[in-house]
């Protein structure tokens, strides 16, 4: 962060793409390579015996984030998109078929839909979608005249991507649970700003990336619930995940094990379990309560902007500001930004069906971290009234 960029010093508002790293995590990704790096769990020597530990104490730690009951309930992929694609064809393949139905919202993250789809089009099931008003609010009442006797899944996002909508999942979770449905939880914008108690909420599944809870890319993990997992087959075959092959059967493992397939991200758990206690250390509660006075005050200062319209204006949103501006491209504005040094994103959020139910293909994306400031949010505003016109 203690950068220069176009001669100003650099304001990072991309915190929805990805986060920057404190440098124990980058301290303990660089100490695993220089010390202790080894397979895991197929040797008898001493860097396999540390890096095993090593990696499965990141498993623990993420059991712990999610106050999941065991850290049987983790596995370790390459974050959010992959950990909805082994739900979708190891449950969704055994269990979903011609005539069954699966839910999702109007303003998922494509890594929410296209697997969906993906299954539907494969098992000849349909996908419903939960409308969303005005405001980016799911109707819950339309939601709940979507369940029925042929709804087999709900998956839903806990925070909206290219809104910030905090979707009420305890309530989604409690209704479809009346109808015997099991509820996934795309976690991944949440997990920065909310704490998540998987038990609590009763979730099914829940998943999340390590590069948007300030870890490293390409980890992340799936929670499931213990019976889920153990009933569900694998999806992807190779070493590690069996327990013995012949060429006319093979008997996997138990999970978390028969999900992982092959040699893991041993560095990104590691990573990824010291980007979690730095999260600890801080305090997901206190990062909610700073962040939402900062969205606040950002979002008052929107308001003064001449012909800015905000995107998604949910009474309960977390982190992103999504907006457009009449007279100006999305593309231009984002490089106005970048010459003040301020980092946000223009495109499409890989939320095409959500920015669609606002009449528009594109927006421009503030999102926010607990490194954020109100200076940070004085620069971004100022240089927004700078526009040319």
């Amino acid at each position: 962060m203690h950068q220069s960029v176009n001669g100003h010093p650099l304001v990072w508002l991309d915190n929805a793409a990805t986060t920057h790293k404190p440098q124990s995590v980058i301290d303990a990704t660089s100490e695993f390579y220089a010390r202790h790096n080894s397979n895991i769990h197929r040797a008898a020597h001493a860097l396999a015996a540390r890096s095993t530990d090593l990696f499965e104490g990141g498993r623990e730690k993420v059991r712990r984030f999610l106050n999941a009951p065991s850290k049987d309930d983790i596995v370790f992929l390459r974050g959010t998109t992959e950990a909805i694609n082994l739900v979708a064809n190891s449950y969704g393949r055994a269990n979903i078929g011609p005539g069954d139905e699966i839910i999702v919202s109007t303003i998922e993250h494509h890594a929410n839909i296209v697997p969906w789809q993906l299954l539907s089009q494969a098992t000849g099931a349909t996908l419903r979608v939960i409308p969303v008003d005005d405001r980016g609010e799911i109707i819950f009442e339309q939601y709940a005249a979507l369940l029925s006797g042929r709804t087999k899944i709900v998956s839903v996002t806990h925070v909206a991507n290219a809104l910030g909508t905090v979707n009420p999942v305890r309530e989604i979770i409690a209704l479809a649970h009346a109808y015997g449905v099991p509820v996934l939880v795309d976690a991944a914008q949440s997990t920065p700003h909310i704490p998540i108690d998987v038990q609590s909420l009763d979730a099914d599944f829940v998943v999340f990336s390590g590069h948007k809870v300030f870890g490293p890319t390409g980890i992340g993990a799936l929670y499931g619930k213990t019976h889920l997992l153990a009933a569900m087959p694998p999806w992807q075959g190779g070493g590690h995940m069996i327990e013995d092959v012949t060429f006319t059967k093979t008997v996997y493992k138990g999970a978390p094990e028969k999900f992982e397939a092959g040699t893991p991200d041993i560095a990104g758990a590691v990573g990824l379990g010291a980007a979690l206690d730095y999260l600890e250390s801080v305090g997901l509660p206190a990062i909610a309560a700073y962040e939402h006075d900062l969205l606040d005050y950002a979002q008052a200062g929107l308001a003064d902007i001449r012909g800015l319209r905000l995107i998604g204006t949910a009474r309960e949103k977390a982190s992103v500001m999504s907006f457009v501006i009449e007279g100006q491209t999305n593309e231009a504005v984002a490089h106005h930004l970048d010459r003040h040094g301020v980092a946000v994103r223009s495109g499409h959020h890989c939320a095409l069906p959500a920015l669609r139910r606002f009449g528009v293909d594109q927006s421009i994306r503030a999102s926010l971290a607990f490194y954020n400031t109100r200076a940070d949010m004085d620069v971004f505003l100022k240089a927004l009234h700078r526009l040319p016109r």
